[in-house]
């Protein structure tokens, strides 16, 4: 009798395990920025229709705090996350482990070009595995507040021949609701590159996972 009860109690601790187990995989919550204005956003909740919210608006456990034509700023299950167009985070998971993500999807052209924010300056980035450092042109360093004449000038090959460089520390840099601070950076003169390149002293920082048209970055530390 009491072999039998034993064998009872752990089956219903492993039926109430599995039903806790259960509820908390089905409270991932994964948002997709689709469209960007001025205190509007459209995203996709967890792959259902898009939705149009404004400022102060809240569906399916997602508030809407502040957007412009650049990013979206969303409270996600309790949980305050900065996306730009194109980019999607999945709250519940990654909070769970403290390690937050964001998902890029790839152009026509197969390029991943998002937002970014460096020192709270919003900037159009593209992944760049074969750049060594954070790359960026000193018209952008400057909207970033970045003082780059005090690094350290370096002469680099470019598509458009050689030009000066600084060697730089990006002080902050935001990638949706990841945050990386003290980013080896480089400053060219001139306009060159058009849109910052995310080179490995960012990327090293993440696990990159590309499958396909997306990339799902997650920082490690």
């Amino acid at each position: 009798m009491v072999l039998v009860k034993l064998r009872l109690s752990l089956l219903i601790f492993l039926s109430v395990s599995a039903s806790l187990l259960s509820h908390t995989a089905s409270a991932n919550t994964r948002v997709n920025i689709v469209g960007l204005f001025s205190n509007k956003a459209v995203m996709i909740i967890n792959d259902g229709k898009p939705k149009t919210l404004s400022v102060g608006q809240s569906v399916d456990g997602v508030k809407l705090i502040a957007a412009d034509s650049s990013s979206a700023t969303l409270l996600i299950e309790g949980k305050t996350t900065l996306l730009g167009m194109g980019q999607a985070a999945s709250v519940g998971e990654a909070s769970a482990n403290n390690n937050p993500s964001v998902t890029l999807y790839a152009s026509a052209g197969g390029h991943f070009v998002s937002e970014c924010k460096i020192n709270g300056a919003a900037l159009k980035f593209l992944i760049d595995t074969g750049a060594t450092t954070v790359a960026l042109n000193s018209g952008d360093a400057k909207f970033a507040k970045i003082d780059y004449k005090k690094g350290e000038p370096v002469l680099v090959s470019t598509a458009n021949g050689v030009v000066t460089a600084y060697r730089v520390t990006i002080a902050n840099l935001k990638i949706g609701g990841i945050t990386l601070s003290q980013v080896e950076g480089s400053v060219l003169e001139g306009g060159f590159p058009s849109v910052v390149l995310m080179g490995m002293s960012a990327l090293n920082r993440m696990e990159v996972k590309h499958q396909g048209s997306t990339m799902t970055l997650t920082k490690k530390y």
